[in-house]
């Protein structure tokens, strides 16, 4: 179909209404954005709302509790108040003693100073002559710490005498009883010999052999003797050696019966 009509009044100029449809077509398209977008704000909007209502709510309930909070607070500071002042009564009552007690302190410490500072004089008095009796004394204890090492050393030079003195007695006391000893055993051997000599005959010899016998018994005990003699006298000798004291005894020998 051909519009054949002419386009006034209807048109300003051909193609008005044509775009004055697409133009509210447009128009059609964002109302509906509009709408919708209208609707989620309304949608988003009552929920906030619905959150600030409850926010509300939960701000109203803690306000009603910090009330009550506060009113338990000013009833604790009412009396923290009462207590402060009462405190602060006795805390004054206690500083007028104290100053009464400071005062009494700042004459006794008065009287103290002046005590210290005679006390100080006579210390420096005591000290002087302290120091004069201390510098006698060190001269006095030099001369005898040298007088000391000289007594060590006389004392040392003693102990080594003494040591060789008594090592010397136990030598000879060891010596005598060796000699002594050995003279026994030599004895007894020539007597062994001299039995023996007189048992070469076939008669003699049943009479002699227990002689023989004893005699050799006597021989062997003198020689253990002799060795224990021997043997304890080098032990007292190394006692003295290394210092021990009281060692300087004879050793008791027990006298043997010949046969």
């Amino acid at each position: 179909e051909t519009n054949t009509l002419p386009f006034h009044p209807f048109e300003m100029q051909q193609g008005d209404v044509l775009r004055m449809e697409k133009e509210h077509q447009v128009l059609k398209e964002q109302l509906k954005e509009a709408q919708e977008k209208y609707e989620q704000l309304q949608s988003r909007s009552s929920e906030e709302t619905s959150a600030l209502k409850e926010l509300i709510k939960i701000n109203v309930q803690e306000t009603e509790l910090s009330k009550t909070e506060l009113d338990w607070f000013n009833r604790d500071l009412e009396m923290q108040v009462k207590k402060w002042q009462q405190e602060k009564k006795e805390s004054q009552e206690n500083f007028k003693a104290l100053r009464s007690t400071v005062k009494k302190h700042t004459d006794t410490n008065e009287r103290y100073l002046k005590t210290i500072d005679e006390k100080e004089k006579q210390y420096k008095e005591y000290l002087n002559t302290y120091l004069e009796t201390s510098n006698k004394l060190a001269s006095e204890k030099v001369k005898l710490e040298e007088l000391i090492k000289k007594s060590q050393d006389d004392y040392q030079e003693c102990v080594k005498r003494a040591v060789k003195a008594e090592v010397s007695v136990l030598k000879n006391w060891k010596e005598t009883e060796v000699c002594k000893l050995n003279g026994i055993a030599c004895k007894a051997e020539a007597n062994v010999r001299m039995l023996k000599s007189l048992s070469s005959s076939a008669s003699a010899a049943p009479k002699l052999k227990s002689q023989i016998e004893s005699w050799e018994v006597f021989i062997s005990n003198i020689k253990k003797q002799l060795e224990k003699v021997e043997t304890e006298y080098e032990e007292k000798i190394q006692m003295v050696k290394n210092g021990a004291r009281n060692c300087l005894t004879k050793m008791e020998t027990v006298d043997l019966p010949s046969p």
